[in-house]
């Protein structure tokens, strides 16, 4: 299949390849010629902007990091809208339903689909091919493209109506950064009473507690503090605010989430936006007065 990728970031990469190593054709485009080099080693055709991409093939996919990118790729100036052969844009971005929505409105003026499929298990699962992917677009135009997006992981198609892949998206999300924030406290309780982190990581994991935070994070970030999973703090802060905002359109109670956003508003202005999201620890350290490693320090 011919098929357009642009962002090749952290995620975007390493989707690319897989879509190269399953024999599929690609067109690519990064802002950064860094990032392109390998897929164009590799095979793939270097397009110079959004619209060459959309001129050359019918499927385009991006990877994006922000809901205003991927506005500007999709239908702004020398974007994808523009393009002469394109027929369906295909978001793996998280930007949330309202966005979602919108860019599929305008995109339908000019006849082109957009298909949600934004895509959840980290840089790991892209690189491996397990991540998971949560679709909705119209079920025809999903059906052309399902073993393309299977290549990246497990398909979930979660209905057709635009926006509904972003949704399930941002309540997993949410649920991930509840974990994170909870875990935190969870271990700083432990370490500050004597407990030897490690083994009140493995007594989660081995209890009720377990969830992905104290089964992936802790053990293999967090507590050797490498802290380099490959997820920026703002992006997981951007995924609770666009959570809580469609908890409140929806008028969904948000009481625990807004304790959860307030944790990640803290992390990323303590932190900073651009360090790993696993540091999230860090700033619970420094209020319980005390750095949590292998054992109690």
């Amino acid at each position: 299949m011919d098929i357009g990728f642009i962002g090749l970031g952290n995620m975007g990469r390493p989707m690319a390849r897989r879509l190269i190593e399953a024999g599929h054709s690609l067109v690519v485009y990064d802002t950064r010629n860094d990032a392109t080099a390998p897929l164009v080693a590799l095979g793939a055709r270097l397009a110079s902007s959004p619209q060459d991409v959309a001129d050359r093939v019918e499927t385009v996919m991006a990877s994006l990091p922000e809901p205003h990118v991927v506005t500007k790729v999709a239908a702004g100036e020398g974007g994808v809208i523009h393009g002469k052969r394109v027929k369906r844009f295909i978001d793996l971005s998280t930007t949330g339903s309202r966005v979602a929505t919108e860019i599929a409105a305008m995109l339908a003026k000019k006849n082109i689909v957009q298909i949600d499929a934004p895509v959840s298990g980290g840089v790991a699962g892209a690189e491996k091919g397990t991540l998971a992917v949560m679709v909705s677009g119209p079920s025809a135009e999903v059906a052309l493209v399902k073993d393309a997006l299977a290549v990246f992981g497990k398909v979930f198609v979660i209905g057709e109506k635009p926006g509904m892949g972003q949704t399930m998206k941002l309540a997993n999300n949410v649920l991930s950064a509840c974990n994170m924030a909870a875990s935190c406290e969870a271990v700083v309780l432990a370490a500050k009473s004597g407990i030897d982190p490690k083994v009140a990581v493995d007594v989660m994991n081995a209890g009720s507690g377990r969830n992905s935070a104290t089964s992936d994070k802790w053990p293999r970030e967090m507590l050797p503090r490498t802290f380099n999973w490959g997820f920026a703090t703002a992006l997981m802060t951007k995924d609770v605010r666009l959570a809580l905002a469609e908890m409140k359109d929806l008028d969904v109670p948000h009481d625990i989430m807004d304790a959860v956003g307030r944790a990640w508003e803290t992390c990323i202005a303590e932190i900073g936006p651009d360090k790993d999201f696993t540091t999230i620890i860090q700033p619970v350290e420094k209020r319980g007065g005390i750095t949590v490693k292998g054992g109690v320090t």
